[in-house]
């Protein structure tokens, strides 16, 4: 099982990014995952850097593999450019750069003033978005007119040796089944061992899995809570809403129904290496190959040396 290392965009500047992508290779950590923003979530997280910047600067510093988690290719960014970005991408990491794609959320692709389109036309319109990637991949002259991306006379000329694995989040069947349909891996960060079976029986086989969970290190399972709670009460924000909302606003006003003991439940607070290694455990359970562990707050060293001495030894 690899463990790797979340990167929150929303909560830290580049720089500490930068930092902490050193740091994580330092402490032994396989490989990272980077989130794509527009916004934060709410604005005590208060960053939300352009991940394609940090991207080219990481990989300057750092030998990890790097994966977006994830990027929406479709409304905010046309998907020839994301194309580009992730050649670059990959280019520069010496072939070790997955981009992880999704169905976005309006907080972040809303920007220009489009209509947010529902989620069966969002998962068809990824699929249109993979597939013009794939073809700007292979070298050649690209132009298509599809039902909602035009193309016209593209190349991209930067290439890495291999075209970039795409892997796809899912979060229920429909977008579960066009992962293991399409996608070159699936991504999540819900330790379900029906998403996991589903995605492998349609498709997805040996395909690798990726999840990630979120933790707040401190020297007290109540402090890291306080943290929690402080920076991301949206974690306890149901259903849909995250895929609609459309501002750090919206998300601050739904978080007033979120109760500090809703957010601890979707966290590992703490210093406890054992929490820690149970959640792992869960993911693993799961069927998932990789699990990517976030920090959230300013003790990031804390849990990298918790890592390094006490939880990832037992699974290198």
């Amino acid at each position: 099982m690899r463990i790797g290392y979340f990167l929150s965009s929303e909560e830290y500047t580049p720089a500490e990014l930068i930092e902490q992508a050193r740091g994580a290779e330092q402490a032994g950590f396989s490989a990272l995952w980077i989130s794509d923003h527009y916004h934060p979530w709410v604005d005590a997280q208060g960053q939300s850097s352009f991940v394609w910047s940090t991207i080219g600067a990481i990989s300057q510093v750092c030998s990890l593999p790097i994966t977006t988690a994830v990027t929406c290719p479709t409304v905010r960014i046309h998907p020839a450019v994301i194309a580009q970005a992730a050649a670059t991408s990959a280019v520069l990491t010496g072939g070790k750069f997955r981009l992880g794609v999704g169905t976005g959320e309006a907080l972040n692709e809303h920007i220009f003033g489009d209509a947010w389109p529902e989620a069966d036309v969002r998962l068809e319109m990824l699929e249109e978005a993979i597939a013009i990637m794939r073809e700007l991949w292979k070298g050649g002259v690209v132009s298509h007119r599809g039902k909602h991306y035009t193309v016209e006379n593209a190349r991209i000329y930067t290439l890495p040796e291999k075209p970039v694995e795409i892997l796809v989040s899912g979060f229920g069947p429909k977008a579960v089944e066009v992962a293991a349909r399409i996608g070159d891996g699936y991504v999540s960060t819900m330790p379900d061992g029906e998403l996991v079976s589903q995605f492998r029986s349609q498709g997805g086989g040996e395909k690798v899995a990726q999840a990630g969970f979120k933790a707040a290190f401190a020297g007290s399972e109540q402090e890291g809570a306080r943290i929690a709670y402080e920076k991301w009460p949206n974690a306890g924000v149901p259903g849909e809403l995250s895929q609609v909302l459309p501002s750090p606003k919206h998300f601050e006003q739904a978080s007033q129904l979120v109760t500090p003991d809703m957010v601890k439940e979707a966290f590992v607070c703490g210093n406890d290496p054992q929490a820690h290694l149970e959640m792992i455990d869960q993911y693993a359970k799961a069927g998932f190959d990789e699990i990517y562990v976030a920090n959230t707050g300013p003790n990031w060293q804390g849990l990298f040396d918790l890592y390094a001495a006490k939880v990832l030894p037992g699974h290198r």
